[in-house]
């Protein structure tokens, strides 16, 4: 991957269709859409990667494996986007998901996804999946993850899946406090890990693990910047200008839409590559600045 090639590195893209599979949404990715108001359809890690480069942007690319609560299996392989990624390593960086509560076959799986493919990280998504992530039953799993030096990425606040469904879906909010991830950063101090989404209603927590945890970053998917509250935009701008991220979460807000509300609003010019680019390429090992 070229850095200076791109203008900035996405950290939240979903992968949700397989190459090997027609393609064509869900009833829980239309509801997404329907809540995003938007167009979304899945994508390949192929067709992400067609897009994103057509706009100098890197991706990282990861699916949900939340298969113990739901019971249905991932539209799509971690080991599919690995090996996908790896065809398209100018644009994707593959992260992966595994279902935490699968025990023991959890932590197998992604000390094999570290060890054969490489992956840069582990998407987690604390509703879904139906775990308090400071559970110390999935201590195991991070053991992994720290040892290994990649991030550990998990859903904060409120969440699309199942909203405006009878019952959300089944879909708990309780879970995604990101309160539950400071026991995590104390405990798995070298661990990477970075609060996605600006965390409504907790938004005063993530920013209070945020600046206490050195550990602890926080990605600014799933809203259009002109939603950000303003003490996110005060402390993105000052205490943790180094530990914010830009993410879309793509297909459901794409980075066009993402990158054009974020020019509107208040955040220096020198933190803007920062946030874009540069706090990304240091965690994710592209660049030591």
């Amino acid at each position: 991957m070229d850095l200076d090639d791109i203008i900035a590195i996405d950290v939240h893209t979903h992968v949700w269709a397989s190459v090997g599979t027609p393609s064509g949404p869900t009833s829980e990715t239309s509801a997404m859409a329907r809540y995003f108001g938007t167009d979304a359809r899945p994508a390949t890690v192929p067709e992400m990667a067609r897009y994103y480069r057509e706009r100098r942007i890197a991706c990282v690319a990861f699916t949900v494996d939340a298969r113990t609560e739901t019971g249905r299996l991932p539209a799509v392989t971690n080991d599919e986007i690995a090996e996908q990624a790896g065809e398209n390593s100018d644009i994707v960086i593959p992260f992966a998901s595994v279902d935490p509560r699968a025990g023991r076959v959890a932590v197998t799986e992604a000390r094999r996804l570290v060890e054969h493919y490489h992956v840069k990280g582990f998407k987690f998504h604390p509703n879904s999946q139906a775990f308090y992530p400071n559970d110390r039953a999935y201590y195991p799993l991070y053991e992994v993850l720290e040892q290994a030096g990649v991030p550990a990425l998990f859903h904060s606040g409120q969440t699309g899946v199942g909203a405006g469904v009878p019952g959300g879906g089944g879909v708990r909010l309780k879970y995604s406090n990101p309160m539950f991830l400071d026991d995590v950063a104390v405990d798995f101090p070298d661990l990477p890990i970075v609060l996605a989404h600006p965390s409504f209603p907790w938004q005063d927590e993530a920013l209070s693990v945020a600046v206490h945890k050195p550990n602890v970053y926080i990605d600014l998917s799933g809203w259009s910047p002109k939603y950000f509250p303003a003490n996110l935009i005060h402390y993105a701008n000052t205490l943790i200008k180094d530990k914010v991220l830009f993410g879309s979460d793509f297909p459901v807000i794409t980075p066009d839409r993402w990158l054009a509300d974020f020019e509107k609003i208040d955040i220096k010019p020198e933190v803007r590559p920062l946030i874009l680019k540069d706090n990304a390429a240091r965690l994710l090992g592209l660049s030591e600045k």
